[in-house]
């Protein structure tokens, strides 16, 4: 049995004039009309995950360019895992692993989220111990926002003008992502805490520090790691433990910052006099939060404060 525990994942981020999330195929922000609420996917989570390290300098399965169809010298066309395995199995200089204890022994992103590979002789899929709701709406209902801007390449080779184009951004949304780990998927992918900890450190400081044009105004506020006692525990829709109230006087969709609505934190309360759990780890941003937080009945207790790592 891995030591790694069974535990879920809460974790709250604001964006405000930005586009937390667009779809591929439009560019436009994903979100439910009905509730009118923003949406984050579980890949875009992992790509703010996996950017981090690749940044950092680490080997990652999952890079850009190996989604890419390649050619070998016979130019017979790759599919991306396999060309991607080739190029990790040139760096094994002893050549005595198999791709999957290759893959899980260098590329934290395997032993994370999982890898496939499709390469002849030695196939494999594995499932990865984390992972994220396919879709995270967020905690307030919002009110998209047409924004008009020029481009200064001029849209045809015989204008002299730039092109017109409409983008929809989200005013202000506090994200909330909801994530699991399995400590069984753990044993096959060898994921450790100390993995796990590189995790947290690698999604906070990435939301905080994205500089594109649509992610740049982004900032951390809270992690939430639940941690069970037991492998087979789980309480009932964790994600629904946070709770958000506008101040008096304004709708969700009238929210613009931190200071234009409370959390409520009752349900976590429950959650955290639960004998099923065994404690909940933390990253908190704001002091006011991280002491409104500690003073949930049941939670002082069971809290444990993590240090974030470079």
């Amino acid at each position: 049995m891995s030591s790694l525990a069974k535990s879920e994942i809460l974790f709250l981020y604001e964006s405000t004039y930005s586009i937390p999330n667009g779809d591929p195929f439009t560019g436009e922000q994903r979100y439910d009309e009905e509730t009118k609420k923003v949406l984050v996917s579980d890949v875009r989570i992992k790509r703010f995950i996996r950017d981090y390290f690749i940044n950092k300098g680490e080997e990652i399965y999952i890079v850009n360019s190996s989604t890419k169809k390649q050619e070998t010298s016979t130019k017979k066309k790759q599919s991306g895992s396999d060309a991607r395995m080739k190029e990790l199995k040139e760096l094994d200089k002893n050549k005595e692993l198999s791709g999957k204890e290759l893959l899980c022994g260098k590329c934290i992103d395997v032993r994370l989220f999982g890898g496939i590979s499709t390469e002849k002789g030695d196939a494999f899929n594995l499932t990865g111990p984390v992972q994220f709701a396919l879709l995270n709406p967020s905690l307030n209902s919002v009110d998209l926002r047409i924004h008009q801007n020029t481009s200064v390449f001029v849209s045809d080779t015989e204008k002299s003008q730039g092109a017109i184009g409409t983008t929809t951004l989200v005013p202000y949304s506090l994200n909330q992502i909801h994530g699991w780990i399995n400590p069984f998927a753990a044993q096959e992918t060898k994921l450790t805490n100390n993995d796990v900890g590189r995790m947290f450190s690698a999604l906070w400081h990435s939301i905080n520090n994205a500089n594109t044009r649509s992610k740049s105004n982004q900032n951390s506020l809270l992690l939430l790691q639940i941690v069970y006692k037991r492998p087979v525990d789980k309480l009932y829709h964790v994600d629904r433990m946070i709770q958000l109230k506008p101040n008096e006087g304004k709708r969700q969709e009238q929210i613009r910052s931190l200071e234009d609505y409370q959390l409520n934190f009752d349900k976590l309360s429950q959650a955290a006099q639960s004998d099923m759990v065994e404690k909940i780890n933390y990253i908190c941003a704001i002091d006011a939060l991280e002491k409104q937080l500690l003073q949930v009945n049941g939670l002082q207790e069971k809290a444990r404060k993590i240090e974030l790592t470079e």
